[in-house]
């Protein structure tokens, strides 16, 4: 079965950087697009980026736009979220997810149909 499996979260200060990076398997990766979200306490989860099977296009949510990209890997069948310039509001669990179609879809959450288990991305001020 898919399995995801994210890494790289943790407490970091406002400014700072961090990438996390989502390791799959069970299917052929290459044939997918990946996303990942985000999950506040107490807020519905959102989506924060989008890439393409290929890796040729991508989406950004409009909170990290400039700040945060994704990228993949399909040799390694890794996705990656490298976040720029965290801010305290960036705080949140993160979630990889594996779409059901090769081309990026919309923002919502019916799009993907494998999710990963999340990883805890803390930012301070």
């Amino acid at each position: 079965q898919v399995q995801l499996v994210e890494s790289g979260g943790g407490l970091v200060q406002a400014g700072a950087s961090l990438r996390l990076s989502c390791a799959a398997s069970g299917r052929t990766f290459s044939n997918y697009a990946m996303g990942w979200f985000r999950q506040a306490p107490g807020k519905e989860r959102e989506f924060v980026a989008a890439i393409s099977y290929s890796g040729r296009n991508t989406a950004h949510s409009d909170s990290v736009k400039g700040r945060f990209t994704i990228s993949r890997d399909n040799a390694q069948n890794t996705v990656y979220l490298q976040m720029n310039s965290l801010k305290p509001e960036d705080t949140a669990v993160y979630y990889c997810a594996s779409s059901k179609y090769g081309a990026i879809g919309g923002p919502e959450r019916s799009f993907y149909d494998h999710w990963g288990q999340g990883t805890q991305v803390t930012v301070s001020a």
